[in-house]
């Protein structure tokens, strides 16, 4: 049973930071974009937020907590701190995800990028660019931290 949690939480890994990856992907290709596009390119972010990443995210932490919880009936000795790293930076990462980067994705997919709501589209956007960012370090420095807790480091 401990295989199928491992499983879900790397299936949440890649599908937070894979989702990540291409929606910043999206983002920098849109550059060169026209305001119309721009409003296309966000539309489609804020769908990989809600579908890919978001749950993502939440898979991980989820199936990481059940992991941590089988971990603590069996644990004798003190933790690792490579484990502790990687519990610590996912659940910050996932929180910044959930709780900021999620909404700002919805709201930013629902607004027009020209007209009277163009200066609060790019604040929007710059939030997003700012907490996607931090979020994709955290999962990022969660998984070196789960790479080199399984190595034995």
């Amino acid at each position: 049973m401990s295989s199928v949690w491992l499983f879900l939480h790397f299936l949440g890994f890649v599908m937070w930071i894979g989702g990540g990856f291409a929606s910043m992907h999206a983002g920098l290709s849109a550059k060169g974009e026209s305001r119309e596009g721009l409003g296309a390119v966000t539309r489609a972010q804020a769908r990989i937020q809600k579908t890919v990443i978001a749950p993502g995210a939440l898979l991980a932490v989820l199936s990481g907590l059940i992991l941590t919880l089988r971990f603590m009936g069996a644990m004798t000795t003190a933790m690792s701190p490579w484990l502790m790293t990687m519990q610590g930076a996912g659940l910050v990462g996932a929180l910044v995800t959930l709780l900021i980067s999620l909404p700002t994705a919805s709201r930013l997919g629902r607004i027009s990028p020209e007209g009277e709501t163009a200066a609060y589209f790019d604040e929007l956007r710059q939030r997003l660019r700012v907490t996607a960012s931090v979020a994709g370090l955290l999962a990022l420095l969660a998984l070196v931290a789960g790479v080199a807790y399984r190595m034995g480091g």
